[in-house]
């Protein structure tokens, strides 16, 4: 028996800007079911990004893209052993991972706003710096490294 699709969930755009990414953004930096405060933080920065002279979503779109891994490794039990598998990482999960690194890249610096630390992380992966960056140059060297067990990729 064939197991049931999932569907496909739909996301409301964002208020003041009309995007669904950053809609699924806002979400990804709530903590404890504050939502206005989420949205106020992420404004807030795209205000700071203003301020530095650059488009605020388009900045936040090419931090998006250049932070989004392509490969990632996916453990694999064959005969008695594990490896490391390169895989390549679907669109859901490949938007789920940079928001992920990009917050926590952000939360993990100290002495300022958040708004302020998400501001300058996302210009930092604008210019494909940061330690977003580093967290997705790490894992593509690992799918490189394990490249050899790609055939186990089935």
């Amino acid at each position: 028996m064939r197991r049931p699709l999932k569907h496909k969930r739909t996301w409301r755009p964002d208020l003041k800007y009309g995007s669904e990414t950053l809609s699924r953004f806002i979400n990804a930096v709530m903590w404890s079911g504050k939502k206005d405060t989420a949205r106020a933080v992420v404004y807030d920065a795209f205000a700071v990004i203003e301020k530095d002279g650059a488009n605020s979503l388009e900045t936040f779109e090419a931090a998006l893209r250049n932070v989004s891994p392509l490969m990632e490794v996916r453990s694999r039990r064959v005969g008695g052993a594990n490896y490391q598998v390169p895989r390549e990482v679907p669109q859901n999960r490949r938007l789920a991972l940079a928001f992920r690194w990009l917050i926590n890249a952000a939360r993990s610096k100290k002495g300022k706003p958040m708004a302020e630390k998400l501001a300058a992380e996302l210009l930092l992966a604008a210019k494909n710096e940061g330690d977003a960056i580093k967290k997705r140059d790490e894992m593509h060297r690992m799918a490189e490294a394990n490249k050899a067990f790609a055939h186990f990729a089935w």
